[in-house]
C-alpha cells in the first residue's frame, strides 16, 4: 500500500521541508513554501535498462556511434551541436507567446522521414491543427496526442515507436505516484524523471517546452534544468520579430552558439545573414547613430546602436536604456566627461540596440560612445564606419577576442573602416578593401572621428 507523506517545497528551487519555513535555506526567498500530498510508490523503477548493474573500467565500455538525427532547421542543428543526440532530453523555454510551440510544431511538421509523437496538454487536437494549417506544413509521420497523464503518454510512446517526442509543455503533466496537481515542484520533478528514464531506455529524444515565471527563470525546480541534457532558452519582445535562442546548458556541444528567427505568419523563418537584417538602410545620415562588429558565440554579425543626447527638460536628467546595461552607460558617461571633457551630467541620454537584441558583448562601448557623441554634436557618423572594442575606466580603449572575424565580417558587409584597440593588432589577419583604424585613447577616438582636439 503506497505511503501518504505531507511535505512542503519551495515554489523557486525545489528544497523539501518537514515543516513550513519563512525563508528557504536553499536559494534565499522568502514565503515560497507551499504544502502538497506526496505519494511514495513502492514499485517506483529506478534504473535506465542498462546492459550491466555493475561498474565498468571506461575502457571496458562500448561507445556505439550513433548519428545524430539532423532537423528541418539549421539554426536549432547548429545550436544543438550538429543535431538532436538520441536519447536526449531537451528543454524549451521562454515567455507566453515567444514561439516555443510554434517551433516544437514545425520541427515535427517540416522534418520529413522523422516520426513525431507532438504530446499537447494545453491544446485540442483541432487547435492543433489550425496552427498546423497555418504554418503550412503537412507530415503524415506527424502524430498528435493530447494528454497529461505521463503514464499514458509513455504507454502510446512505446507502441507508436517514435523517433522524436515533444511534449507542450511540462507544467501540465501529472502522474499517478504523486497525489498533487499538475505544475507543482514534486509533479514537475517526478514527471521529468519519468520521462528521462524512457528517454535513455529507448534512445528517443524528447522535447519538453517549459513556463517561465515573472524574473524569467524556467518555472518549476532548479533540478529540472540538472535532469536535462539541453537547455535552450528563447530571447526576444513580443513588440519585436525576431527571436534569439540560446543554449545555457549542452551535455553534447557547445553553449556559445545563438541562433536568429524571424516571426512571420508563417512561423519561425531562420535568419540566415542577421547582419543585413539588423543594420538599418538610412536615405540620409543621421547623428547617434553607430554600428558594431559584435559577436555572440561563434557567430559574428553588425548592431545599429542608436543613441540620444538632449537637454534635461525637468531639471534631473534621464539615463535609459533599450538592450544595454544602463550601469555600463553610467560608467562610459562619466569617462566621456573625465576624458573628453563633454558635461554631460546634465542631459538626458537614451541608448538604444535596434532589433531588441540584448548583447552583453563589451565590444559595444567604443559604438556607444561614438554614438553619443555623434548626437551631443549632432554630427553623423558615415555609414561605411563601424567600431569593436572595449573602453576601460582610464579612458584606454581595450582589445577584445576573435577579432579577425569581426573584422572579416566588416569587410563582407562593404564597410570601409572600422576603429579597434591599437593593443590588440599583434597577429591580426587584416582584408583587402577595409581600413582598419588602431586608437588607443578615447580623445584619439574623438579627434579621428571629428576632427577636432
Amino acid at each position: 500500500m503506497a505511503k501518504v507523506k505531507k511535505a512542503y517545497f519551495c515554489q523557486s528551487c525545489g528544497f523539501e521541508s518537514p515543516k513550513w519555513l519563512g525563508k528557504c535555506p536553499s536559494c534565499g526567498e522568502w514565503n515560497t513554501f507551499v504544502e502538497e500530498i506526496v505519494t511514495k510508490s513502492s514499485a517506483a523503477p529506478t534504473s535506465f535498462g542498462l546492459e550491466t548493474s555493475k561498474p565498468l573500467r571506461i575502457d571496458e565500455i562500448d561507445l556505439e556511434k550513433t548519428p545524430r538525427i539532423t532537423l528541418n532547421s539549421g539554426e536549432l542543428n547548429r545550436i544543438l551541436g550538429g543535431g538532436v543526440v538520441p536519447g536526449s532530453l531537451i528543454l524549451v523555454g521562454g515567455e507566453p507567446g515567444i514561439g516555443k510551440s510554434t517551433l516544437s510544431l514545425q520541427i515535427a511538421l517540416r522534418t520529413h522521414g522523422l516520426k513525431t509523437l507532438y504530446v499537447s496538454g494545453e491544446e485540442s487536437a483541432q487547435q492543433i491543427k489550425l496552427r498546423a494549417e497555418r504554418l503550412g506544413g503537412n507530415n503524415s509521420d506527424c502524430l498528435i496526442y493530447c494528454e497529461t497523464l505521463v503514464e499514458n503518454i509513455i504507454t502510446q510512446a512505446k507502441h507508436t515507436n517514435p523517433d522524436l517526442v515533444v511534449i507542450d509543455s511540462i507544467q501540465t503533466l501529472l502522474t499517478e505516484r504523486i497525489d498533487s496537481s499538475p505544475g507543482s515542484v514534486s509533479q514537475i520533478r517526478e514527471t521529468a524523471a519519468m520521462l528521462l528514464r524512457y528517454a535513455k531506455e529507448s534512445s528517443t529524444p524528447i522535447f519538453i517546452i517549459g513556463h517561465i515565471t515573472k524574473d524569467g527563470t524556467i518555472a518549476g525546480p532548479k533540478v529540472l534544468e540538472h535532469i536535462v541534457d539541453v537547455v535552450l532558452q528563447f530571447e526576444g519582445d513580443s513588440n519585436h520579430i525576431y527571436r534569439l535562442l540560446r543554449s545555457a546548458k549542452n551535455r553534447f556541444g557547445s553553449t556559445a552558439e545563438m541562433g536568429i528567427f524571424e516571426m512571420t505568419g508563417h512561423g519561425l523563418r531562420e535568419v540566415d545573414n542577421p547582419s543585413e537584417m539588423l543594420v538599418t538602410q538610412h536615405d540620409s545620415q543621421l547623428s547617434g547613430i553607430a554600428i558594431t562588429a559584435a559577436l555572440d558565440g561563434n557567430r559574428p554579425f553588425m548592431i545599429e546602436v542608436q543613441a540620444l543626447v538632449s537637454s534635461a527638460a525637468y531639471g534631473t536628467p534621464q539615463r535609459s536604456t533599450t538592450g544595454f546595461d544602463i550601469r555600463r552607460l553610467n560608467m562610459l558617461l562619466a569617462v566621456l566627461e573625465k576624458r573628453v571633457g563633454f558635461k554631460l551630467g546634465a542631459k538626458d541620454v537614451f541608448l538604444n540596440i535596434a532589433g531588441g537584441i540584448k548583447l552583453a558583448d563589451p565590444c559595444i562601448d567604443l559604438a556607444v560612445i561614438s554614438a553619443v557623441l555623434s548626437s551631443n554634436l549632432d554630427i553623423p557618423i558615415s555609414t561605411d564606419i563601424c567600431f569593436a572594442a572595449e573602453v576601460g575606466l582610464s579612458g584606454e580603449i581595450r582589445p577584445i577576442t576573435r577579432l579577425d572575424q569581426r573584422i572579416a565580417e566588416a569587410q563582407r558587409l562593404g564597410f570601409k573602416r572600422i576603429y579597434v584597440s591599437k593593443y590588440g593588432q599583434k597577429g591580426l589577419n587584416i582584408p583587402d578593401g577595409i581600413d582598419v583604424k588602431f586608437v588607443c585613447k578615447v580623445e584619439e577616438l574623438f579627434r579621428s572621428l571629428f576632427g577636432k582636439g
